[in-house]
């Protein structure tokens, strides 16, 4: 499913593909006994200490299909589950699902929701995204995906791509805003591209999306990144890595092998400041039954 994502935003005019790899952080479904205790470690190491999240939202492309269908239904039933927060993406129906900016955001107050950002294509009329984006109090644009580059010269061209973008967005009042996926994580002559992204952007320009379940994916340690750049990352995607037939794949939160409670515990240490639910692999459950299933799970998470 994750595949069929990448495949999606490469017809959106967003870009081509990127390799899986195997992940260093999780652990191998070895059978139900293991993974159980696993899971039981992890509630215990969770139920006396922490604090909870106050406020968490959801990426609704884990849910595309339904909001293509019924956008208001499908938004009622995210709030009822406890999502306070919502990360968008241009769809075919844009990024307010067939309504104005103004209208998505006066349904979304009736059920005491907020937009805080949308992933969007940003070769294509990004100044007038940025505003209706900031007429509405959204706080950020993101651009979900640019593609594995051949040459550090190519990331030196998107790094000065990010500070215009993020320029646009300033200008307008919001933030802007890369969200990674594994390739930058795949040196590049000799280089680390996200280290090079991060170092080459401007930090009053650019922020960055941590999704957790790619930096894993990987091979790579999240909290190793959040403190190395501190106050960068100011999003971040919570989804749960799990083996199925050898493959990387999403799974619900607390069902695979990402101990989100350390992690976000470091990521709110270092400046992170919304946590958004994401999955795009579903087995023997629907995209709304999952996302309950997360939501419950991150409103008793313990960080």
């Amino acid at each position: 499913m994750h595949k069929n994502r990448r495949q999606f935003i490469k017809l959106s005019g967003l870009a081509g593909g990127a390799l899986l790899t195997m992940p260093l952080f999780s652990c191998e479904n070895s059978g139900t006994t293991d993974q159980e205790g696993r899971e039981e470690a992890r509630r215990d190491q969770n139920n006396d200490k922490g604090e909870n999240l106050d406020e968490f939202g959801i990426q609704l492309y884990t849910l595309k299909d339904e909001m293509a269908e019924n956008p208001k239904e499908i938004l009622k039933q995210l709030s009822s589950y406890g999502y306070k927060h919502i990360e968008s993406f241009e769809g075919a129906a844009g990024m307010f699902w067939g309504m104005s900016n103004t209208e998505f955001k006066e349904y979304l107050d009736e059920l005491d929701m907020k937009i805080i950002s949308s992933h969007t294509n940003i070769n294509e009329n990004f100044e007038e995204k940025a505003k209706q984006a900031a007429e509405i109090g959204m706080k950020y644009l993101i651009c979900p995906y640019v593609g594995p580059q051949e040459t550090l010269e190519d990331y030196k061209r998107l790094a000065e791509q990010f500070n215009e973008c993020g320029q646009i967005c300033k200008d307008n009042g919001i933030r802007f805003a890369y969200h990674n996926h594994d390739y930058t994580f795949k040196e590049v002559e000799g280089v680390m591209p996200q280290d090079f992204l991060m170092e080459n952007t401007d930090k009053d320009l650019v922020d960055f999306e941590m999704d957790i379940y790619w930096v894993v994916a990987a091979g790579k340690d999240p909290e190793e990144y959040l403190k190395k750049y501190e106050d960068r990352w100011k999003l971040c995607h919570i989804k749960d890595l799990k083996k199925t037939n050898g493959e990387n794949n999403s799974t619900e939160i607390g069902n695979g092998s990402i101990d989100f409670s350390k992690i976000l515990r470091t990521a709110k240490d270092n400046g992170m400041e919304y946590f958004i639910v994401e999955q795009e692999y579903f087995e023997g459950s629907t995209p709304l039954e999952s996302s309950k299933k997360s939501a419950e799970y991150v409103k008793n998470l313990k960080i």
